[in-house]
C-alpha cells in the first residue's frame, strides 16, 4: 500500500512539473508573439523624434537659393525644401540626437548664422 502511495505521489509530482513547463513555454511564446507584434506596429506607425537644422524660413525663391548655397558649402549633408503654409523652409538632416544636430550646427553657423535646431516627428 505504501508503495502505491509513493508511485501515486511521484506521478502527481511529475504531472505538476510537466504541466508547469508546458505552461511556461506557452506563456513564453505569447510574450515573444506580443514583442513581435509591438515591433511590427512601431515600424508601421513611426512617431520618432528627430532633429533638423533649419537654415531659412521665408519665400520660395530664397529657400532654393539658400539650399544651393548650402550644397556648395556642405556637400556631405543633404538639404531639403519644405513648404508649411505660408512659408518655405530650407532644412538639413534627420539627426537622431540633439547632440548630433548641435555638433553639425556649429559647423553650419560659420556660413549660415541664422541656422537653428528644431525637433520634429517622423
Amino acid at each position: 500500500m505504501k508503495f502505491l502511495f509513493k508511485i501515486k505521489n511521484t506521478c502527481l509530482l511529475i504531472a505538476l512539473l510537466t504541466g508547469g513547463v508546458v505552461f511556461s513555454q506557452t506563456e513564453s511564446q505569447k510574450i515573444e508573439s506580443l514583442i513581435s507584434q509591438k515591433k511590427s506596429y512601431n515600424q508601421e506607425n513611426k512617431n520618432t523624434v528627430v532633429y533638423k537644422i533649419q537654415l531659412y524660413n521665408g519665400s520660395e525663391s530664397e529657400a532654393y537659393k539658400i539650399k544651393n548655397n548650402f550644397k556648395s558649402a556642405f556637400p556631405e549633408y543633404k538639404a531639403k525644401i519644405i513648404y508649411k503654409q505660408p512659408e518655405w523652409k530650407t532644412q538639413v538632416g534627420d539627426f537622431e540626437t540633439k547632440l548630433e544636430a548641435d555638433r553639425v550646427l556649429l559647423l553650419i553657423k560659420e556660413e549660415f548664422s541664422g541656422a537653428i535646431v528644431l525637433e520634429d516627428l517622423i
